[in-house]
């Protein structure tokens, strides 16, 4: 060993490398089978997966799975559905278009709302980038400096952030939940920021800047009575934001 960066480079590359599914999977899959297999996964190595269960199963198979947007594998027999995608063409069939703003975002959830509300408004006032109705649509993970003491996750600390960004705007909608339906540590995905939020918010008492700053977001959606629970999704492609502009 010469050069300890080249050597904790390739270290990792060996660790990673050995866990590729078109390496590691196929000695673990059965030599014969019986009768129709169908496949279910989801996740950011799915589609790599299911491209290595095709080339190695020996019968006949079918099925679908779901990973990140940008994460698909040359698969033939079973379908790959990349989750942004998956809800750009389901608003486009709504008569909403869609702009996917990336889906490995990360930063300070409160900051990454402060960049994305003018974004809405541009799409509001301007029709630009796009015109209304328009979604704008993102992912990845945020991270949240936890200062307060309240009750909180990534997700219900971006939309109180771009809440107090958009001041109640009357044509922009948001929805922020974690993909696992886990937001934090408790199990709720996310909450909905709706126009009239803040005046809600405050013939009870609550402010968004308020939870901001207590990190408290939960308390607050669920006061609203717009948190989102979803339940167990079996699922855990990153965070999943939504921005309407109608």
């Amino acid at each position: 060993m010469t050069d300890p960066y080249e050597f904790l480079r390739r270290l990792f590359a060996t660790a990673a490398g050995a866990a590729d599914p078109s390496i590691s999977l196929g000695r673990h899959l059965p030599r014969s089978t019986r009768g129709r297999t169908v496949i279910v996964d989801a996740g950011k190595a799915a589609a790599a997966m299911a491209h290595a269960v095709e080339q190695e199963w020996p019968g006949e198979i079918s099925g679908a799975v779901v990973t990140r947007y940008g994460h698909r594998a040359p698969t033939k027999r079973i379908e790959v559905v990349e989750a942004a995608r998956a809800a750009a063409e389901f608003a486009e069939r709504a008569g909403v278009r869609a702009c996917i703003l990336g889906d490995a975002i990360e930063d300070e959830a409160r900051e990454v709302a402060r960049v994305m509300a003018p974004i809405a408004k541009s799409v509001a006032t301007h029709s630009a980038p796009l015109s209304p109705p328009c979604v704008l649509l993102s992912g990845g993970e945020t991270s949240v400096t936890v200062c307060g003491s309240g009750y909180g996750g990534r997700n219900v600390e971006f939309l109180p952030s771009l809440g107090c960004e958009l001041a109640g705007h009357p044509r922009i909608h948001a929805l922020a939940c974690d993909t696992d339906g886990v937001d934090g540590v408790d199990e709720i995905a996310g909450a909905i920021l709706k126009p009239d939020t803040p005046v809600r918010g405050a013939s009870l008492g609550l402010h968004l800047r308020d939870s901001l700053d207590r990190n408290d977001g939960h308390t607050f959606f669920q006061a609203l009575g717009d948190a989102v629970v979803t339940g167990p999704t079996l699922t855990n492609v990153n965070d999943f934001r939504a921005i309407l502009v109608i």
